[in-house]
């Protein structure tokens, strides 16, 4: 099989999406996350089984604790991730929206409007909730997306993005606005990462070693973020053993997720 040129085709198909995607109505997307919503519930047994194929490999890797329960698609979560494209489809439309408008000393107008950046790529790591809260974003402000997870979760992230790209197709919406890189080979970031002519921006959504990758390979602008930024601050005057309780707590209870405390 030949990655570089699947990938590229994956790549060129989004650009074409995308453009269609730019003029699509705030009542068909919204309507379109609504469904999403409602077919991530109704086939909860289907991701889970999914997803079971991933925790298997993860078991039997090795990987720890912290890093399966990142992965695992349970109840709650799938419940999360359908209540997540609820909330978006509830968001106000941002495309088209007119932020400042100013008059020039010649008398002309000037204006800032919000539109679609066109492509987006965004790469992962574990989580499979990423690719519905990075799609349905994505599907709202009017772009198209190419995900690429973790290889940890290939069977998770492209069972979900065959539910969601087949909403898509119900709802006479393109189909490839929602692209999955379906490799787990590294070549395919590697060849994603020089579409410039298709993929206006990346997003890596990681590690700092992730990150670092993806900025010094990318031929494309990087939205990036090299630390994190959970942290706790504790006023002179607090209630020490209480704030000692919430430090521990937000540290210990769940150290995979992506607000656990620095």
């Amino acid at each position: 099989m030949d990655i570089a040129r699947e990938v590229k085709e994956i790549a060129r198909k989004a650009r074409s999406a995308g453009l269609t995607l730019s003029r699509i109505s705030t009542e068909k997307k919204n309507r379109a996350l609504l469904v999403m919503a409602d077919r991530l519930l109704e086939e909860r047994d289907y991701l889970k089984g999914e997803n079971e194929k991933d925790l298997s490999t993860a078991q039997r890797a090795g990987l720890s604790r912290a890093m399966i329960d990142r992965l695992t698609l349970s109840d709650k979560v799938i419940e999360a991730m359908a209540a997540g494209l609820r909330e978006v489809a509830h968001l106000p439309d941002p495309v088209g929206k007119v932020v400042a408008m100013w008059r020039r000393p010649n008398g002309l107008l000037v204006g800032r409007m919000r539109i679609p950046l066109g492509v987006i790529g965004i790469i992962y790591e574990s989580r499979p909730n990423v690719t519905v809260d990075a799609a349905a974003l994505c599907l709202k402000s009017g772009n198209a997306v190419i995900l690429r997870g973790g290889s940890e979760a290939i069977h998770s992230n492209l069972a979900i993005g065959r539910l969601l790209r087949e909403v898509l197709k119900e709802e006479n919406l393109p189909t490839e606005a929602i692209g999955l890189i379906p490799f787990t080979d590294r070549e395919a970031v590697k060849v994603l990462l020089t579409l410039e002519e298709y993929i206006d921006v990346i997003i890596p959504r990681g590690g700092e070693e992730l990150i670092r990758a993806v900025v010094n390979q990318s031929k494309i602008p990087v939205i990036k973020h090299y630390k994190g930024v959970c942290h706790i601050f504790v006023d002179a005057e607090a209630d020490f053993a209480m704030a000692e309780r919430i430090c521990f707590n937000a540290k210990v209870q769940r150290p995979g997720v992506c607000n656990a405390m620095e």
